[in-house]
C-alpha cells in the first residue's frame, strides 16, 4: 500500500472531535444553503446589472452579448474564486475607452484575446503577491484616469442620446457636435430625456413612499420607463439588437503588431487591477459600516473578513481569462454594484455569485424583452455614468492635498491621447511634485514679545541649509529661540547645522526650543526645552490617546534618583535632555539653584503633557482663535445649546458636534445625570446651570448625550445595597429611576437603529437618556419655556467603539435612537 494512503484501524490513534453538549457533530453531508438577505441582495444587484451591461457594451461597440457575458462571468468566478466576498465583477465604465480603442484598432476577436491575455496577466501578478503595490498609485492619477474616462464617454454617448452615431476621438466628436445639433431626432432626444429625468428624479421621491419606491433600482426605473413609453408611443428608433447566441464571436489568435498588441495588454491590466483592488478597499470601508457583518452572532469572528488583494486579482484574472475566451468584455470591479451589494445586506459571497447566474438565465430567456430597448435610453444611462464619474469631491480632495495638477494632467492626458498615455503622464507629473515638495522649504524669522521664531516648513534637506543658517544668524546671541519644525524629514546636513547652531547659541546663554517633530536618536536638547525627544506624539492632536513612554532609565533616575542629574548619552552633548530628569536638573541649575534642589513643581518640566500641550496651544491655535475670543469677549457668550453629557474623556463634544468657542453652553458630570428639582440633597449646580441657560442665556435647545460603556451604569447595574456610603454612590442615586425604568416590563425599551442594544450596560444608557429627559422636564424653567414654545429637547448617544452618533427621534412610546449620517 502506497505510503501516502493512511490505512484505517479501529483503535486509530488521530484525535477524536469533540462536540459540546447540545450542540450536533459536523457530519460531512452539509446541504447548501443560501441566506435570504443573498436573495435579496441578488435580484437588486441583477436589476442595476442588466441594463449598465447592455449600455457599456454599446458604448464600446461590442456586441451587446458581450456585456451580459461578462457580468454572467464576473459574477460567478470572480464572486466564487475572487478575495473580496461582497464585491461584484463584470463590465465596468472605467473600461470603455479602453475597450472601444482596442475594437477600433484590432477588432472584436483579437480584443477578446487581449482580454485573456490581460487575465494571464493578473494571475501572475497575484501569484507573485504585488496587490499592495497597486495601492501605491497617487489617488490622484487614479480619480483623474477615471475622470477622463467620464468625459470620453458622456461626450461619445451624447452623440447616441441627440440619435447619432459617435466618432472615433473626443476632438472628433466635440468637432461634430455642432453638425449633430443642428440634424437631432425628436423621438431619441425624448427617450434620453425621460432616461436621464427618471435617473436623477427617482432617488429622491419624498416620504414613506419614496423609501418603498426607491428599493427598486433608478437605473432599472429609468431603462423600463423609457421603453414602455418609447412601445406605447410607437416610436421608430434604434433598439437593442441580441443576434442568436449560435453566432456571437469567441476569442480568436491576436492579430496585428506585436508591440500594439503588448501595450494593449498592459492598459487592460493596469485598469482592470487597479480598478479592482481599488474597489475591493472601498467594500472593506463599506462593510466596517455594518455591524451585522464585523462580528459574528457568537462573537468569535467576523462574518466577512477583509479583502485578500492578492486572491481578488487571482479571480479578477480567472474571471477576465474565461469571459475573453466566450467572446465577454474585459472584467472589473464596479463599485455602484458593490455598493448596492452591501447596502442590499448581502452576507455573502453567495450574492455576487447567485446575480451572475441571474444574468445568465435573463440572457437566455428575456431576450425579445430586452430587445425592446432603445438604444438612446442605454445611451443616456452610460452618459450619466460617465459624467458622474467625474466626482466633484474628488475634485475637492486633490485640491486639498495640493494634487490638482496631477488630477488635471492625468484626466486631460486620457481625454486627448489615450489611458496609456495620460496614466504615464500624470506619474511623470507625481514624480515631479514630490520632488519639488522635497526640496521646496521655507524658512521664516520673526520676533514675538522678545520670543525669536524660526519657523521651517518643509522637508529639512542639504539644499535648505544656506537658508536655514542665513534665518538662524538673525537671532541675536543670548535670546530665547523657538525652532518649529514643520515636516517629516531631516537629513544628516540639516541636522548637524541645526545641532551645531544650537550649541553655540545655548553656550552664549541663549535658550532653545524645538517644537514639531521628533527629535532624532541623540539629539541635543538645551536646558529650558520644552521638546519631549522620548515622545512619540504631539499634545492632543489630532484627538489620539498618548502612547508615549519615557525610557526606563530616564524614569528611574527621575523617580529613585531625583538629586542626581542625567548622564550624558554622548560626551559630545550637553547632559540635558528635555523631558528627561536631566533637563529638570538643569533647568534648576540654570535658574540658580543647585542640581541638588528639591523638584517643587513637577509642572516646571516642559515634558509634563499639560504644560506640552498649553505650549502647542498658545504657539499653534491662540493666534488662530485669538481675533474670535476677543469678539465674545466683548459681545458676551450667546450660546444656542445648552449640551449635558457625561465626563468621560473619551466624549469631546466640541468634536462631536463640529463645535467651536461660544457654540455650546456644557454641563459635564458622572454619569449625564438630572437630579430632579426640590429634591432632598439634591445637587443645586445642574439645577443652577439649566436655569442660567435657559432663563438668562436663552438657550434653544437642550441635548442630554450618553454614550457607550458609561462607567457611571455599570457602577449602578453591579451596586449592592449597604455599604460606605460615598460622594459617588451618593451621586449615583440620581441614576437609580433610570435602573427602575429599565427593569419596568410595562413600558418599552429604548432602540437603536438597525440592531438591538450590546448588552445591559447599553440599554441603560440609552434608558438614562430618556430618564433625564423626563427629570429634565420637571425643572421649572425648562416647563415654562416648552409651554411658550422656544426650547427643544433632544436625546444623543454617542458609541465611542464605533464614533456614531444616534438621536432619539420618537419619544412618544418609539423611544427610538437612529443613525446621525454624514450630510453635504
Amino acid at each position: 500500500m502506497s505510503a501516502c494512503v493512511p490505512t484505517r484501524t479501529s483503535d486509530s490513534s488521530r484525535t477524536q472531535r469533540v462536540h459540546p453538549p447540545h450542540s450536533p457533530p459536523s457530519g460531512p453531508h452539509r446541504r447548501f444553503r443560501i441566506a435570504g438577505a443573498d436573495v435579496s441582495a441578488a435580484i437588486a444587484v441583477f436589476l442595476i446589472a442588466l441594463p449598465l451591461s447592455l449600455g457599456i457594451a454599446l458604448a464600446t461597440g461590442s456586441p451587446l452579448q458581450a456585456g451580459l457575458v461578462a457580468a454572467a462571468v464576473g459574477g460567478i468566478v470572480a464572486g466564487r474564486v475572487g478575495g473580496s466576498p461582497l464585491q461584484v465583477s463584470g463590465p465596468a465604465a472605467g473600461l470603455t475607452v479602453v475597450t472601444a480603442d482596442l475594437i477600433q484598432r484590432y477588432g472584436w476577436r483579437t480584443t477578446c484575446a487581449i482580454t485573456v491575455l490581460a487575465g494571464l496577466a493578473q494571475l501572475g501578478l497575484g501569484c507573485l503577491r504585488v496587490a499592495r503595490t497597486a495601492l501605491a498609485v497617487s489617488p490622484a492619477i487614479v480619480h483623474g484616469m477615471l475622470a477622463g474616462i467620464g468625459v470620453t464617454i458622456a461626450v461619445a454617448q451624447l452623440h447616441i442620446v441627440l440619435g447619432g452615431t459617435p466618432q472615433s476621438s473626443v476632438l472628433d466628436n466635440l468637432r461634430a457636435l455642432p453638425t449633430q445639433l443642428a440634424g437631432l431626432q425628436p423621438a431619441a432626444v425624448a427617450v434620453s430625456t425621460l432616461t436621464l429625468s427618471l435617473l436623477l428624479l427617482w432617488p429622491r421621491i419624498p416620504g414613506r413612499p419614496g423609501r418603498l419606491l426607491r428599493k427598486v433600482p433608478a437605473a432599472l426605473v429609468a431603462v423600463a420607463g423609457a421603453t414602455a413609453a418609447a412601445s406605447l408611443a410607437g416610436l421608430t428608433l434604434p433598439k437593442v439588437d441580441l443576434p442568436s447566441w449560435r453566432s456571437h464571436a469567441l476569442a480568436g489568435l491576436p492579430e496585428g503588431p506585436a508591440l500594439g498588441v503588448a501595450a494593449a495588454v498592459l492598459t487592460t491590466t493596469l485598469v482592470c487591477s487597479v480598478q479592482s483592488l481599488l474597489g475591493a478597499v472601498a467594500v472593506d470601508k463599506l462593510i466596517a459600516s455594518r455591524q451585522d457583518l464585523i462580528s459574528s452572532p457568537t462573537g468569535r469572528a467576523p462574518r466577512v473578513g477583509r479583502s485578500d488583494l492578492d486572491r481578488e486579482l487571482l479571480g479578477q484574472g480567472a474571471a477576465n481569462i474565461v469571459s475573453g475566451t466566450l467572446g465577454g468584455l474585459p472584467v472589473a470591479g464596479v463599485a455602484v454594484r458593490s455598493s448596492a451589494n452591501v447596502q442590499s445586506g448581502a452576507v455573502s459571497r453567495n450574492s455576487t455569485v447567485l446575480q451572475g447566474v441571474l444574468v445568465v438565465i435573463a440572457a437566455l430567456l428575456m431576450v425579445p424583452i430586452l430587445e425592446l430597448i432603445p438604444l438612446a435610453s442605454l445611451a443616456a444611462l452610460v452618459m450619466a455614468v460617465g459624467i458622474q464619474m467625474v466626482s466633484l469631491h474628488h475634485i475637492r480632495t486633490v485640491t486639498r492635498h495640493r494634487e490638482v495638477l496631477v488630477y488635471a494632467v492625468t484626466a486631460l492626458g486620457v481625454v486627448f491621447l489615450g489611458v496609456l498615455e495620460g496614466v504615464t503622464l500624470g506619474i511623470a507629473v507625481a514624480v515631479a511634485v514630490a520632488l519639488n515638495r522635497l526640496t521646496h522649504t521655507r524658512i521664516t524669522h520673526d520676533e514675538q514679545e522678545g520670543v525669536h521664531h524660526v519657523h521651517v516648513r518643509g522637508q529639512l534637506t542639504f539644499l535648505a541649509v544656506p537658508r536655514l543658517s542665513r534665518a538662524l544668524h538673525l537671532v541675536p546671541q543670548g535670546t530665547p529661540v523657538v525652532v518649529e519644525l514643520d515636516g517629516s524629514f531631516m537629513d544628516h546636513a540639516a541636522y548637524e547645522a541645526l545641532q551645531d547652531w544650537q550649541k553655540t547659541h545655548t553656550a552664549q546663554g541663549g535658550t532653545v526650543e524645538l517644537a514639531g517633530r521628533r527629535l532624532g536618536a541623540g539629539a541635543a536638547a538645551p536646558a529650558h526645552a520644552g521638546t519631549n525627544t522620548d515622545c512619540r506624539c504631539r499634545p492632543w492632536t489630532p484627538w489620539r490617546n498618548h502612547q508615549c513612554e519615557l525610557p526606563r532609565s530616564a524614569g528611574a533616575k527621575g523617580s529613585e534618583a531625583p538629586n542626581k542629574p542625567n548622564k550624558p548619552t554622548n560626551p559630545n552633548e550637553p547632559s540635558e535632555t528635555a523631558g528627561s530628569a536631566g533637563a529638570r536638573a538643569g533647568r534648576r541649575g540654570s535658574d540658580g539653584a543647585g542640581p541638588d534642589a528639591p523638584d517643587t513643581d513637577a509642572l516646571d518640566s516642559g515634558s509634563h503633557p499639560l504644560v506640552r500641550g498649553i505650549s502647542a496651544f498658545q504657539r499653534n491655535t491662540a493666534p488662530l482663535v485669538r481675533g474670535e475670543l476677543a469678539r465674545l469677549a466683548r459681545e458676551g457668550q450667546q450660546p444656542t445649546q445648552l449640551f449635558l453629557t457625561c465626563a468621560d474623556s473619551r466624549l469631546v463634544t466640541s468634536m462631536i458636534t463640529s463645535s467651536g468657542p461660544g457654540d455650546l453652553f456644557v454641563v459635564r458630570n458622572v454619569g449625564n445625570l438630572v437630579p430632579p428639582p426640590g429634591e432632598e440633597s439634591g445637587d443645586d449646580s445642574v439645577g443652577a446651570a439649566i436655569e442660567y441657560a435657559v432663563d438668562v442665556l436663552s438657550v434653544r435647545s437642550i441635548t442630554v448625550c450618553g454614550h457607550s460603556g458609561c462607567g457611571a451604569m455599570q457602577a449602578l447595574l453591579g451596586s449592592e445595597p449597604g455599604g460606605e456610603e460615598t460622594p459617588l454612590k451618593r451621586w449615583l442615586r440620581h441614576g437609580l429611576p433610570s435602573l427602575e425604568r429599565m427593569a419596568d416590563n410595562s413600558r418599552p425599551w429604548a432602540r437603536l437603529a438597525g440592531r438591538a442594544p450590546a448588552d445591559a450596560v447599553e440599554q441603560l444608557c440609552l434608558t438614562n437618556v430618556l430618564q433625564q429627559l423626563d427629570h429634565l422636564r420637571a425643572h421649572g424653567s425648562v416647563a415654562r419655556a416648552l409651554r411658550a414654545g422656544t426650547l427643544e429637547l433632544h436625546g444623543l448617544y454617542f458609541h465611542v467603539g464605533e464614533a456614531q452618533t444616534y438621536l432619539l427621534t420618537g419619544s412618544d412610546g418609539s423611544d427610538l435612537f437612529d443613525h446621525v449620517g454624514q450630510r453635504v
